[in-house]
């Protein structure tokens, strides 16, 4: 089965915080990416507000809940205290932990699962008992994922950023897809399903998912508001989906 789609909203909240206006409309757009076949929604709420607003979660939840029950709320963030009441209040099917320092403009790194195991163990379980997937973010090499398993994530999201980086430069794009290839399929052996996310485009796209056969998901900000501003929302959901399936 071809990966899903998560929208992230992040860069149209962004948009939207430039001026004191309500538009672009967060939900608006959300329902036009869940109506053309989004699976779902991703939000990264800072600590800042600086695009996600807290109050933008009740709803997007109230969305998927009323309007798109098969479709699911993906929530990103640093397992702050804040962080944790807050998906806990909105209750997402699944949580992406990252390992972000609030002044950072994007996830850029996964974790150190070594050092970060006796913070994330509990931070896992709290969730999971709440029937919240777990998402890890992670860089995409074989270190560590046997923690993260023991740790009892669901998922790890491998970071793309390196291979979005080197699209362009076919030697090095091949490389960082190995390394995609050799972590995804470390992740397959432990029983770890796989995400992947950051600087995804409709043009690479195809030869990832050629390396990672068993992607679960992609969730696209950036990259997939620039090709909405171009093609509009619905196309490129559209577009977005036949890659993954190329």
């Amino acid at each position: 089965m071809p990966a899903k789609l998560s929208v992230n909203m992040n860069a149209i909240a962004m948009l939207r915080n430039r001026r004191d206006l309500p538009w672009p409309s967060v939900t608006g757009l959300g329902r036009i990416a869940l109506a053309a076949g989004a699976c779902g929604l991703t939000v990264h709420p800072r600590p800042d507000q600086r695009h996600i607003r807290f109050s933008d979660l009740a709803d997007i939840r109230a969305v998927l809940d009323d309007e798109f029950p098969h479709a699911e709320f993906n929530v990103e963030g640093f397992p702050s205290e804040h962080f944790l009441d807050l998906v806990e209040k909105h209750q997402p099917e699944q949580v992406t932990l990252v390992p972000d320092d609030p002044a950072q403009s994007t996830s850029d790194h996964g974790w150190d699962f070594d050092k970060s195991a006796p913070m994330l163990a509990p931070v896992i379980a709290r969730l999971k008992a709440q029937n919240m997937r777990v998402s890890l973010f992670a860089d995409p090499t074989e270190k560590g994922l046997d923690i993260a398993k023991q740790l009892g994530a669901d998922r790890v999201e491998f970071f793309t950023g390196p291979y979005g980086a080197f699209y362009d430069e076919p030697q090095k794009a091949a490389a960082e897809l190995e390394k995609l290839r050799l972590a995804a399929a470390k992740a397959d052996s432990l029983g770890l399903e796989v995400n992947a996310g950051h600087d995804l485009t409709v043009e690479n796209i195809p030869a990832l998912t050629k390396v990672i056969p068993s992607l679960k998901e992609v969730s696209i900000g950036h990259g997939f508001t620039a090709d909405a501003l171009i093609y509009g929302m619905e196309a490129s959901v559209k577009r977005f989906i036949a890659a993954l399936e190329s």
